[in-house]
């Protein structure tokens, strides 16, 4: 779960991003849905609902976080960010240790989101 200062926004992104769909919406809380399975909840910054605030609506959002997500279809992830206005902080390379190739992002509260492909050092069984 992400708090983000704006789920609308945060929800638009991640769909586009992911090819994923809002599974809840609204301006509050969000799941972000994957062939029906829940990827992502988003949290607005500033409601606390059934329990605290999650985190300081006056600190920077994302500080030590990276978000991760694996797709199964890496070039259609990279037309879909290259299509839309996604600011890539880190453009489609390979990372040796993963065996992956990866595209990192900026989110719209600050958050680096990590875009992989399938990974070659999978685990076989």
């Amino acid at each position: 779960m992400l708090s983000v200062r704006d789920v609308t926004a945060s929800s638009a992104w991640y769909q586009q991003v992911l090819g994923a769909q809002s599974g809840h919406g609204g301006t509050e809380f969000e799941h972000i849905l994957y062939d029906g399975e829940i990827v992502l909840q988003l949290h607005r910054l500033d409601v606390a609902d059934h329990h605290d605030l999650l985190a300081d609506p006056d600190s920077k959002l994302g500080n030590g976080v990276i978000v991760w997500f694996e797709v199964d279809d890496f070039d259609a992830a990279v037309s879909r960010i290259r299509s839309s206005r996604v600011h890539v902080e880190t453009d489609v390379h390979e990372n040796p240790n993963a065996g992956q190739l990866e595209i990192w992002l900026t989110d719209p509260d600050g958050y680096r989101v990590v875009v992989a492909g399938p990974s070659s050092h999978r685990l076989r069984r």
